[in-house]
């Protein structure tokens, strides 16, 4: 089921990073006068305190923006938008800016042992692109006993155990719909795992989509990187695959050696060089046909038999 998106533009205070950081600087000497002042005036006590608590404060509000990174804003629990301008800005200090990237990250999909459309195990993996489109999903649809509040790099590890598992689901889907490779009693137009190429790719990266729109994220390119059979039948597929290549070329050099006999028999009969009867012609034709498809070179005979 396809939850909406509640991702919506951070509309609080945002202030220019540069312009508070000056306003820092001019606390600086406040906190000096008054520490000068502790002295005399009793009065200074509270303005140096509150002026030391604010200073601190407005330390936490700072933060810098990359291009393609975004920050989820929350004010004690509650979302506040996500915040996507590039730059050197502050906010309110009482806010919790949680780090996300929209940029793109690489994936290797380890080869995992699934059956295909007839059943036979096959080893299969692929490499995918992914990347976040939906922060609000992403952050409050995916849970995780190791995210904490500051732990980004936690957070973007249980992101990516959530890519692999439901990748790897979206695999094995896709790979039950299609036999590995063409078969002799198989439609010759069938889509296969090894033929299929782009094909299969677009199934799969449309699977893997469906199961991460869910969580926020998309994938960007699927590949599939890695497919042979798995090795408890691969010498007996390896046979298999022989032997249809040696029948096919069988049937090629039949069809070549039928049409050599006819060529010769047709031709003999036109130049008048000999009259074969229909005995002879079944000789020849014989003669012939076990020369042409035989695997070892044909021995002349020479009968010295009038």
């Amino acid at each position: 089921m396809e939850n909406k998106s509640k991702e919506f533009e951070f509309g609080g205070m945002v202030l220019n990073g540069f312009l508070m950081l000056f306003v820092q600087l001019i606390l600086l000497p406040l906190i000096a006068v008054c520490s000068v002042w502790l002295l005399e005036e009793p009065v200074s006590w509270v303005v140096f305190s509150v002026t030391i608590l604010l200073f601190l404060i407005c330390l936490g509000g700072f933060m810098i923006v990359e291009p393609n990174e975004t920050r989820v804003i929350m004010f004690f629990g509650e979302y506040c938008g996500t915040f996507k301008r590039v730059g050197y800005v502050w906010i309110n200090p009482f806010m919790t800016a949680r780090k996300l990237s929209y940029r793109m990250r690489n994936m290797d999909v380890k080869p995992i042992k699934v059956n295909d459309k007839t059943g036979n195990p096959v080893m299969i993996g692929m490499v995918l692109v992914w990347r976040i489109k939906d922060t609000y999903k992403a952050i409050f649809d995916v849970d995780s006993e190791t995210v904490t509040a500051t732990g980004t790099t936690n957070y973007i590890k249980a992101l990516e155990n959530f890519v692999s598992i439901q990748s790897d689901a979206a695999l094995r889907e896709v790979t039950g719909h299609y036999a590995y490779d063409e078969s002799r009693s198989s439609d010759a137009n069938e889509l296969t795992l090894r033929s299929g190429g782009e094909e299969i790719n677009r199934m799969l990266e449309h699977k893997i989509n469906e199961r991460l729109n869910m969580a926020g994220m998309e994938v960007v390119e699927a590949r599939i990187n890695y497919l042979a059979y798995a090795p408890e039948i691969a010498a007996v597929m390896l046979r298999r695959q022989q032997a249809e290549a040696i029948i096919a070329a069988r049937e090629k050099i039949v069809e070549g050696a039928v049409s050599m006999v006819k060529m010769a028999i047709d031709g003999l009969a036109t130049e008048g060089v000999v009259k074969l009867d229909e005995e002879r012609k079944a000789a020849m034709v014989s003669n012939l046909l076990v020369v042409l498809c035989a695997d070892e070179p044909a021995q002349p005979v020479v009968s010295a038999n009038s």
